[in-house]
């Protein structure tokens, strides 16, 4: 799965992938797909390979320049929209219509985010990652990085903190969370991103949705489908508990800070195909 391989027509990977997944749920990725295969950077066969980007395998000029999605490139940093008749926190899309949006958490190792990213777009899908604002100090490519794949990005705090917990005793200083991250998204992208998310979950209390608004985001980003990828203990768990729950709509919350997610991606965009589902950003799913 090099970069510079040719994606897998989607139709040519239905059977094949529906064989994979079947195995990985029975087997338990016995080739080493989990968290199993990743040890001190060194990467086997079931997780992030050289050339997806992470450990330095693939050549910088094919980290920055992703095969092109099949939806089309982003015409521009987007800011947050208002989608009427929709609520203050907006945990999934329409169920009448075949999509799914893939929403992450960006923070953690660049290089797993880079590989995720590859992974996705070799799929032809595009995600929703809603970055830490202290991650995109220490690695500002990676929002244009996220942006020139095809995705969007939004809002997920400056510093990964309670959220819901410092608006009850400092509301000013869960103000800044929400503010300092917008501020670093606008100053590296031109636009405060598309979304807000709260830290660490999706919930939002009444004051964090009155702080959200303020700092310009009209609604919170939740999700219905919980991958619980950071305490899989290999990449057969993340798999159930996404495909087990996935419908027409669904929001999937995933993080790229763990190995086990990266790993589970080809399976996972792959049943999502089979499904005859499309992964569109969250902001396409409401549209």
């Amino acid at each position: 799965m090099g970069g510079r391989e040719r994606p897998v027509h989607r139709r040519d990977a239905l059977g094949a992938g529906a064989v994979l997944l079947a195995s990985a749920l029975a087997a338990g990725c016995a080739r080493g797909g989990g968290e199993e295969g990743v040890r001190g950077g060194a990467v086997r066969e079931g997780a992030v390979r050289e050339g997806d980007g992470a450990g330095g395998g693939a050549p910088a000029s094919s980290l920055s320049s992703p095969a092109p999605s099949p939806y089309g490139a982003a015409a521009g940093p987007a800011g947050p929209r208002r989608f009427p008749g929709w609520p203050g926190v907006i945990t999934h899309g329409p169920r009448d219509r075949p999509r799914i949006a893939l929403t992450f958490e960006g923070r953690g190792d660049p290089g797993l985010a880079r590989a995720a990213l590859a992974r996705i777009e070799r799929a032809g899908a595009r995600v929703t990652v809603l970055a830490v604002g202290s991650w995109l100090e220490a690695h500002p490519e990676l929002a244009r990085r996220i942006l020139d794949g095809g995705h969007e990005i939004g809002n997920h705090t400056a510093h990964h903190r309670d959220l819901a917990a410092l608006a009850e005793r400092d509301e000013h200083s869960a103000y800044e969370e929400i503010a300092a991250c917008a501020r670093r998204l606008r100053r590296l992208t031109g636009s405060i991103g598309t979304w807000f998310r709260p830290s660490p979950g999706p919930g939002a209390t009444a004051p964090v949705r009155r702080l959200a608004l303020r700092a310009g985001y009209p609604h919170v980003l939740g999700y219905d489908v919980e991958s619980r990828d950071h305490a899989a203990t290999g990449v057969p768990a993340v798999l159930r508990k996404v495909t087990g729950e996935l419908r027409h709509g669904s929001v999937v919350g995933l993080s790229l800070t763990r190995p086990v997610t990266v790993a589970a991606l080809p399976l996972l965009l792959t049943e999502i195909d089979r499904r005859g589902l499309r992964a569109v950003t969250a902001t396409e799913l409401l549209s």
